[in-house]
C-alpha cells in the first residue's frame, strides 16, 4: 500500500503550526484570554480582534527562528506531543507547567507518572499530538534553494515583528493592564513557558557547576538533661502527600475522616502552610534551614538539613520510603523503600497500600539505646489515581471514582475517592500510635504527622496540586500537622499539652517551623537552631 505523497515547502510549515498552536494547542489559554476580556467588558473591538493576531504573529516568530532543514521534524514532532501532555493537563487539571512543575515531573519515578496515563489521556494525545505529528513524518518538505530559504525565513521574521510591533503600538496599554492584572497568562504559553522552564531546569541540574556542599550544625549534640533519660526517645515522623486541611474532621469538615485516630486525642494544628504545592519543593523547604521567603533548591540540595544535623548529634534515624523519593533530604541515613510483592495482603499490581510500612515497625524499634526518629514517607492522598490508595474494605465513601481521569467522574465522585484516602491515612497514623503505645515501658514516644502540601479537588475548574504559589489556592498550601505523644514523653520533654492544643487551635504555622521543632524537640543543641520558630519551646 503506498501512502499519500504530501509536499510543502519548509518555509510554510511555521505559519501552519502557528495556527495549530492558536486553534488547538492553546484552547486552555484561549479560554482563560476569553475570560478575562469578558469581565474587562473591553468595548474596542480593534482590541480583541487584535489578540489572535497578536499571538499567531508570535508563534509565527518562534517557530520560524528554530525551522531549518534537517532538524525542523524531529525538533517539532517532539514539540507537538509535549505541547499536547501539557494543553491536556493544563485543560483538564488547570495544572500550569511552570520551573516548580518541570521540576516535579523529572522527579516523578515511573510509578507515579503512569498514574496519569487514562484513555482519555492517550486519545488527546492520539489526536492532537500523534496524528499531526505523522503528517509532518511523512510530508516532504522543499526547499527550493538555500537563497530562497532565507529570503522567505527573513520575510517571515520581519512580517512577524512588524505586526507585533504595530499591534503593540496601538494597543499598549490594553496589553500591559490584562498583563499585569493577570500574571498567570505568561505561564499559560504553550511552548514558550514549559520549554523555558525545562531548559532552565536541565541547566541548574545536569549542566551548571553545583555550589559546593557546606555543612551545617557542626557542633550539634543533645542536651545533659536529654542523655540523663530514664528512657529513650522515640519519634515517628510521618510525611504526607497531597492532604489538605478542609477535608479534615479535626478541622470542622462534616464527614468522619479522623475516625481512626480520635481515640488517641491527638493534638490538632489547624492553621499550617506549606512551603510549597508540589513535592520536589516541599520535601526539601521544610527539612532545610531557610523559610520559603527566601529558600534556594541548589542551595537546600547541597548544605545539611535537619536530618543530618540530628544524625550529627547522634540520634539514630532511619526512612522508609513509599512515595518516589527522599528528595536528597535522607542521604546520610539508613533509607529503605517500600517494594511491591505479590506475597503480601497490602500489595496489588505493583501498588502498596501504606499501612504495609509498619510491617517492619517491630524490627525497626527492637532494642534502641539512643534516642530515635522513624521517617515514613507516604503515599497518602496521591493523586490521580486516589482509588488506588486505600483497600476495598476501608472505602467508605461512595460512589468513587476508580480510574485516573477524574475529570470525567462527578464531583461527588472524585471527593468521595479523596476522603478515603485521607481516612486511609488516618488509620495508618492510628496503627503507628498503637504501636508506639505498646513500647512506652521501654521509649518515651511521640508521633508527628504534616502533608507536604494540598489538593484542589474541581473548584473553580483546578484539580491536582504544583499551581505556582502565588496563584494557588489555599486548597493546595493549607495543610494539616498532627502530634500525639506519651505521658512519659511529655513528662520528660517539659510539653503542657494543654498550652499546645491551644497553639494548635489559635496560632498560625508553616513548613518553616519543622527544622527548629525537630531539634528542639529531640534536644539538640547547635547554633543553627532558632527558639522563635520551634513550635514546642513556647510550651515547654
Amino acid at each position: 500500500m503506498n501512502l499519500p505523497s504530501l509536499n510543502m515547502s519548509i518555509n510554510k510549515l511555521p505559519f501552519i503550526l502557528a495556527v495549530y498552536y492558536l486553534l488547538v494547542i492553546n484552547i486552555p489559554l484561549s479560554q482563560e484570554l476569553f475570560s478575562i476580556v469578558q469581565a474587562s467588558k473591553s468595548e474596542s473591538v480593534a482590541f480583541l480582534i487584535s489578540i489572535p493576531i497578536f499571538f499567531l504573529a508570535a508563534f509565527n516568530f518562534i517557530f520560524q527562528v528554530f525551522n531549518w532543514p534537517i532538524f525542523s521534524k524531529p525538533f517539532f514532532i517532539f514539540l507537538l506531543t509535549t505541547s499536547t501532555l501539557v494543553s491536556y493537563s493544563m485543560f483538564n487539571y488547570g495544572i500550569y507547567v511552570d520551573y516548580g512543575m518541570i521540576e516535579n515531573v523529572f522527579e516523578t519515578n515511573s510509578g507515579e507518572a503512569a498514574s496519569y496515563i487514562s484513555t482519555h489521556s492517550i486519545l488527546w494525545l492520539f489526536a492532537m499530538g500523534i496524528v499531526p505529528s505523522l503528517l509532518l513524518l511523512f510530508t516532504k518538505l522543499k526547499r527550493e534553494s538555500w537563497k530562497d530559504f532565507f529570503v522567505w525565513k527573513s520575510i517571515g521574521l520581519l512580517s512577524s515583528l512588524i505586526v507585533i510591533a504595530i499591534i503593540a503600538g496601538l494597543f499598549y496599554k490594553d496589553y500591559v493592564s490584562i498583563g499585569r492584572n493577570n500574571s498567570h497568562i505568561k505561564k499559560m504559553i504553550i511552548p514558550t513557558e514549559y520549554v523555558a522552564s525545562a531548559v532552565k531546569y536541565i541547566n541548574n541540574t545536569y549542566i551548571k557547576k553545583p555550589i559546593p556542599y557546606q555543612e551545617l550544625g557542626l557542633d550539634a549534640k543533645q542536651t545533659p538533661q536529654a542523655k540523663a533519660a530514664t528512657k529513650p526517645t522515640l519519634l515517628v515522623f510521618v510525611l504526607g502527600e497531597t492532604a489538605r486541611v478542609y477535608n479534615y474532621q479535626y478541622h470542622g469538615y462534616e464527614r468522619e475522616t479522623n475516625a481512626h485516630t480520635q481515640p488517641y486525642n491527638p493534638i490538632f494544628f489547624s492553621d499550617v502552610q506549606s512551603c510549597g504545592t508540589a513535592t520536589a519543593v516541599s520535601v526539601p523547604c521544610m527539612f532545610s534551614n531557610m523559610n520559603r521567603s527566601n529558600y534556594d533548591r541548589d542551595k537546600a540540595y547541597n548544605q545539611d538539613n535537619v536530618v543530618d544535623i540530628m544524625n550529627r548529634a547522634g540520634i539514630h534515624s532511619i526512612w522508609r520510603e513509599h512515595d518516589g523519593g527522599d528528595k536528597a533530604v535522607a542521604h546520610r541515613i539508613k533509607e529503605m523503600t517500600l517494594v511491591a510483592k505479590d506475597s503480601d495482603p497490602l500489595c496489588n499490581n505493583d501498588v502498596c497500600y501504606d499501612t504495609a510500612m509498619l510491617e517492619n515497625f517491630e524490627q525497626d524499634t527492637q532494642d534502641l539505646n539512643q534516642d530515635s526518629i522513624i521517617f515514613y514517607h507516604i503515599a497518602g492522598s496521591h493523586g490521580p489515581t486516589y482509588f488506588e490508595r486505600y483497600p476495598e474494605e476501608h472505602k467508605k465513601f461512595t460512589p468513587d471514582c476508580a480510574r485516573a481521569d477524574i475529570e470525567n467522574c462527578t464531583k461527588e465522585e472524585v471527593v468521595n475517592t479523596y476522603d478515603n484516602t485521607i481516612l486511609y491515612t488516618d488509620f495508618f497514623l492510628s496503627q503507628a500510635m498503637q504501636k508506639l503505645e505498646k513500647l512506652t515501658d521501654k521509649y518515651n514516644v511521640a508521633l508527628m504527622y504534616v502533608s507536604d502540601h494540598g489538593e484542589s479537588l474541581g473548584e473553580n475548574g483546578v484539580y491536582l496540586h504544583g499551581m505556582p504559589y502565588s496563584l494557588a489556592p489555599k486548597e493546595q498550601t493549607h495543610v494539616p500537622l498532627i502530634f500525639w505523644m506519651s505521658d512519659g514523653f511529655a513528662a520528660e520533654k517539659g510539653i503542657s499539652d494543654t498550652c499546645l492544643r491551644k497553639a494548635g487551635k489559635e496560632q498560625s504555622f508553616s513548613h518553616d517551623n519543622l527544622f527548629d521543632s525537630l531539634l528542639g524537640l529531640m534536644d539538640v543543641q547547635t547554633q543553627e537552631y532558632r527558639e522563635n520558630q520551634d513550635i514546642f519551646a513556647p510550651c515547654r
